[in-house]
């Protein structure tokens, strides 16, 4: 509502029952007003600005890239860091140097989850060093577990596992 003073909103509302004073409801409407005026950014969409190669951004998104990664120091070496890793997922041979230096870049900054990550990493480290070097995958696999578990969500609680397993068989 646009140019309505504040003691006639109160007036109206508390004729509807509501028993808040004059300086709840202005602190209300400029709350409203101030996260209004900015948007808000999911971390699904900074994730995959963060992750996207930068020659793949339109200009905007590059823009917005920029102004995240600049906002402060841990959010810059943050944003290093997911672009070093992203270029290790594709397998090359010199993929386990890479990693281990990555891993000692990590935990030389201040940046405490990627700490643990990196922990996870170097716990498991014959797999991960398989992984971004050998062009072997289970991405097959893992697709046709995805599209089962789908079907069995679908079906819940309607049939049987007959009918389950015929599904199945004929996706």
């Amino acid at each position: 509502m646009p140019a309505v003073p504040v003691t006639h909103l109160l007036h109206e509302i508390k004729e509807l029952g509501c028993t808040g004073s004059a300086n709840l409801l202005a602190r209300y409407i400029t709350q409203g007003r101030v996260e209004a005026d900015h948007a808000t950014l999911s971390p699904r969409r900074v994730t995959r600005l963060l992750i996207t190669n930068p020659t793949h951004l339109r200009e905007e998104q590059r823009i917005l890239r920029d102004q995240l990664t600049a906002a402060c120091p841990e959010m810059t070496a943050l944003a290093a860091a997911v672009r070093d890793f992203t270029t290790m997922l594709t397998p090359a041979p010199d993929n386990t140097a890479a990693l281990t230096g990555w891993i000692t870049r990590v935990r030389a900054e201040n940046l405490p989850f990627l700490h643990s990550y990196a922990t996870g990493l170097q716990r498991d480290r014959a797999a991960v060093d398989a992984a971004v070097t050998l062009p072997w995958h289970n991405g097959r696999t893992e697709g046709v577990n995805n599209k089962i578990k789908l079907i069995k969500r679908q079906t819940y609680g309607r049939a049987g596992h007959r009918l389950l397993r015929q599904r199945i068989l004929l996706s």
